[in-house]
């Protein structure tokens, strides 16, 4: 299914509220003036409000596993609005927004 293309100025969160961000993008390709997401580099999580000890650790990276079927950047897959991601601690990435204008599949 097709779904719009995440670039490194979206706004992604962990499922307990945290700021998740690329820890590095694919600067050759571009979409609306941003790098774009691709699967290998993890994201990193900051400000997960989860507490520690009785319960899981915090969110603090997560890595994509279900992306784009047809479309790379450099051979690595973008990441897409229907994308989906587990963290260090099991839990999904939620993408808030992104771009509206490129879509891949």
């Amino acid at each position: 299914m097709p779904g719009f293309i995440v670039h490194q100025g979206a706004q992604v969160m962990c499922s307990h509220g945290g700021q998740a961000a690329p820890t590095a993008t694919q600067p050759r390709v571009t979409v609306s003036g941003m790098a774009v997401s691709t699967m290998s580099p993890p994201y990193s999580v900051a400000g997960c409000p989860l507490t520690p000890p009785p319960g899981p650790p915090l969110c603090v990276t997560a890595n994509w596993t279900v992306v784009a079927l047809r479309v790379t950047a450099m051979g690595d897959p973008l990441v897409l609005t229907d994308s989906q991601s587990q963290s260090n601690n099991g839990f999904p990435l939620m993408i808030q927004s992104t771009q509206t204008r490129a879509q891949a599949q």
